[in-house]
């Protein structure tokens, strides 16, 4: 009986050891850093650049387009803007075209927050920006390579 309950524990203790397959799933943490500027009347256009860093190593260099519409106009500019993207399996699952909603309002200096989605993954992007600009807006947020 003894050996019995070795050989159990020792399978146990082997198991817990053994590395995930090469398949499993491991997430992985990104972050994006951004500027962009663009303007607005009724219809809100913004390009720019960034560089998305990831937990596990990965890193890439972006192109960063939105198009929105609604009752908006200015023009504006975001520097230092900051993201996080929820958890993703690669760096590849932040390419593509995120949903996003807004409200805005500034002049000269102001401060912009949104949270954005693409299916499972979602965005929250902060950035410090200047110009002037109000509106309600509805469109997409698009990261796709340069």
């Amino acid at each position: 009986m003894k050996a019995l309950v070795a050989a159990v524990a020792a399978c146990i203790c082997l198991s817990l050891s053994v590395a995930p397959p090469a398949g499993a799933n491991q997430y992985t943490k990104c972050e994006l850093v951004f500027s962009m500027k663009g303007w607005s009347f009724l219809y809100k256009t913004m390009k720019g650049s960034g560089t998305v860093t990831c937990d596990n190593g990965q890193s890439a260099t972006v192109a960063i387009v939105t198009h929105a519409g609604g009752l908006t106009a200015g023009k504006s500019e975001i520097s230092n803007g900051k993201g996080t993207f929820s958890t993703v399996e690669d760096i590849s699952e932040i390419y593509g075209s995120y949903a996003v909603a807004e409200a805005h309002a500034g002049a000269t200096r102001s401060v912009a927050a949104s949270v954005m989605t693409k299916g499972e993954i979602s965005l929250a992007i902060t950035g410090a920006g200047r110009g002037v600009d109000f509106g309600v807006t509805l469109g997409a947020f698009t990261i796709k390579r340069p």
